[in-house]
């Protein structure tokens, strides 16, 4: 047994806060946060940070709190240490000690007033719908394969432009949220095809209950043209939740990262951190 010196057994410890940037695919979870059944991001990051540091409990907060299934590319959390292990080590410490769908890429410590949920301005989503007929492994655990019929992505981009600023939104809420109200500011949509690959990303100060999903099932039956664009802007604006009954799947949601106002990690780990997919195409006979 090492010996301990007067001074150290007498030495307070020197707490800080830890900000972690994390990666993991939600297929197997039951979602970000610690459930009474089922394994959760939460709960496993949590062992293994108590493992590395069993001196006082650790509890783990995050930007976002994703859904079961739903996957993230630069989830931002963060924990308060009273261990010696400096800050740069946390990746590669508890990467050792996780499972293979769970990366931290970075680390960083932070001022006790910064607060990985309270702090964020903005987060941002991306949904992934695969648009081919023919199935695709590869890019299946990541998208949903939405096939019988060709999406107008035209038609998509222009009912979620008229989503931009500060409404109510509980038409895209699910039941069993304990927020007060339904309102949120979305700051910025974007919606794109790439062949037979559409993405649409989603920027906001905050995200309800289940609310990505439902908004892209309904975008979708715009895209089909079996929802109307002023149908699809009634539904939301006169908050009919009971009228919005099919949501997404969650394989095709990826929570991209979460902005603050001064920057928490490196450039590279924020931003390239979910490339899009792409599918090749042949070339056109010469």
């Amino acid at each position: 047994m090492a010996i301990r010196s007067v001074k150290e057994a007498t030495q307070k410890p020197i707490l800080k806060r830890i900000a972690l940037s994390i990666q993991y695919e939600g297929t197997g979870f039951c979602g970000w946060q610690r459930q009474r059944l089922g394994e959760s991001i939460q709960s496993t990051l949590e062992k293994s940070i108590f493992s590395l540091e069993p001196f006082h409990p650790i509890k783990l907060i995050a930007a976002g709190r994703t859904d079961s299934g739903v996957h993230a590319a630069g989830q931002v959390a963060h924990f308060d240490s009273v261990g010696q292990i400096p800050v740069h080590r946390w990746p590669s410490a508890l990467n050792g000690r996780l499972p293979s769908s769970i990366r931290v890429r970075d680390s960083s410590v932070q001022e006790f007033d910064w607060h990985a949920c309270y702090s964020a301005r903005f987060r941002r989503y991306r949904y992934t719908i695969y648009n081919g007929c023919s199935p695709n492994i590869f890019i299946e655990p990541w998208s949903w394969h939405r096939y019988k019929y060709s999406l107008d992505e035209k038609l998509m981009a222009e009912a979620a432009n008229g989503l931009i600023g500060y409404f109510d939104f509980s038409a895209f809420q699910r039941s069993g949220s304990n927020r007060h109200n339904s309102f949120t500011t979305i700051q910025e949509v974007a919606l794109s095809r790439k062949g037979d690959l559409l993405v649409f990303e989603i920027q906001a100060s905050g995200f309800l209950y289940g609310m990505v999903r439902l908004l892209v099932g309904q975008l979708v039956l715009v895209g089909e043209r079996k929802l109307s664009l002023k149908d699809f802007e009634k539904r939301w604006k006169d908050k009919l939740r009971t009228e919005v009954k099919e949501a997404a799947p969650a394989r095709g949601l990826c929570f991209l990262r979460a902005g603050y106002k001064e920057p928490v990690f490196r450039e590279n780990i924020v931003f390239d951190s979910f490339p899009s997919f792409s599918l090749l195409t042949r070339d056109p006979p010469t």
